[in-house]
């Protein structure tokens, strides 16, 4: 297989970035409904990168074209339990019309890797092949056995990467008690202080699809009975919804962090104007604090002169670990008995401990690096593979650390236009990485 580096030779462009441009030059996006590019392509480069610091990865296909590749790492010390430190392959789509560069070109530019997957999550994925090649190289072993995988579809949910593997290869996962992976490690910064986001939990994931069911008529005619009509009150019911804030603990640790570096008491303060002060993280945070039910995609009809007699609307919920039924339950309330709701893909919320061997290492990491930055650890509003993993009873993280400049709106990036990340977060990642696996 020719490589995307092959094509374009960079000697000067630090080893992390390189293979991060690399990943992005293959087009693994994801359209869900079991449709993906390139994901396979993307498994065989990241494979051989394995290979070349000395690993036997597996490769897995659970579907034609999608395909994970998984390896063990040593360990110095047998006596401690094994780590999974995981990224994904897929990326979600990107409109090129909408983007200053083409989203799958790998383009350097202004002191930054721009390209669908520079951010979620190709960037993490070359931190975790050149830390791991770093360990390696210099002829040492991580503290403990580690378990590398790079799923496929995460951005569907996993069905066809992380969960396949945990249901038909939980062998794979052996000894392991925890795990590393997206979404967390990235710097904020906070009354004019710099601070690191350590994901210890991730909101529950419900997707659902909302029918409306009426008359099928001639687009001339009276119809009282008209699906689309019912639809649109019911999405329009549900999108303004206003939830009410409710703190859990993982929350509650967080507002009371940064409420302590802002200087103001937490139990008198509102939660939200609190974590406003984290600036461009606060459109993560804030949709930590409460339930969300954002509609997504509308769906009717065939033709401008035909009512037609069905209309479907998907919505996108998150809920606080622990309320899904309940948030079920007044979603019907809300939508009303005339519309039926069918739940697409339903994952779990979780909370992993916010103290411990685990955190105390990933603080020493980042000071070593970043010396006297702060670490706050936060409820993702979004999603990752580590739902899967929580099946085996493995507590998931989320850390792909990064030091970014203030004024980067760094949380946009994600699913958004023109993602992109500094290449030289990229070498501090790498660092901080290697120097935890090191040493927990």
């Amino acid at each position: 297989m020719q490589r995307p580096s092959d094509r374009h030779p960079d000697a000067e462009l630090e080893a992390t970035a390189r293979i991060a441009r690399d990943l992005i030059r293959f087009d693994t996006t994801n359209h869900g409904e079991g449709r993906s590019n390139g994901e396979t392509e993307a498994a065989g480069y990241v494979e051989a990168e394995l290979r070349r610091i000395g690993l036997t990865p597996q490769v897995f296909e659970s579907a034609p074209g999608r395909t994970s590749v998984v390896a063990r790492v040593p360990g110095a010390n047998a006596e401690k339990p094994a780590l999974v430190l995981h990224g994904h392959l897929d990326v979600v789509p990107a409109d090129p019309r909408n983007w200053s560069v083409d989203p799958f070109a790998g383009e350097i530019r202004d002191g930054m890797l721009w390209g669908r997957g520079a951010v979620d999550m190709k960037d993490m994925d070359a931190m975790i092949l050149t830390s791991l090649g770093d360990i390696l190289g210099s002829g040492r072993l991580p503290e403990r056995e580690l378990v590398v995988g790079f799923f496929a579809d995460e951005e569907a949910g996993g069905l066809a990467g992380a969960h396949w593997l945990v249901d038909h290869h939980p062998d794979l996962f052996a000894g392991a008690t925890e795990a590393i992976s997206e979404v967390g490690g990235y710097s904020i910064h906070v009354g004019g202080q710099r601070a690191y986001l350590l994901q210890t939990g991730e909101k529950s994931l419900i997707w659902v699809r909302l029918v409306a069911r009426g008359t099928a008529a001639h687009g001339s005619r009276v119809i009282h009975d008209n699906a689309v009509t019912k639809l649109a009150e019911a999405v329009a019911r549900l999108g303004r919804t206003e939830w009410p804030v409710r703190l859990t603990r993982t929350t509650r640790e967080l507002v009371a962090a940064v409420a302590g570096v802002l200087g103001v008491d937490p139990e008198t303060s509102d939660p939200d104007e609190i974590v406003l002060a984290t600036g461009s993280a606060s459109g993560f945070i804030t949709a930590t604090l409460r339930t969300t039910t954002n509609p997504t995609v509308l769906e009717a009809g065939y033709k401008h002169n035909v009512i037609p007699d069905r209309a479907e609307a998907l919505v996108d919920i998150r809920t606080l670990p622990g309320e899904e039924d309940a948030v079920l339950a007044a979603v019907a309330e809300i939508v009303g008995p005339d519309i039926e709701i069918e739940i697409v893909h339903q994952d779990v919320g979780l909370e992993a401990p916010s103290r411990g061997p685990l955190v105390d290492a990933v603080t020493a990491a980042l000071g070593a690096h970043d010396p006297g930055a702060q670490v706050f650890p936060y409820l993702l509003s979004g999603g990752t593979d580590n739902k899967a993993l929580s099946k085996l009873g493995i507590a998931g993280y989320g850390f792909a650390p990064l030091r970014l400049p203030a004024e980067l709106d760094f949380p946009a990036m994600f699913h958004g236009v023109d993602e992109r990340v500094p290449l030289d977060s990229l070498s501090f990642g790498r660092a901080v990485l290697r120097d935890l696996l090191l040493a927990y």
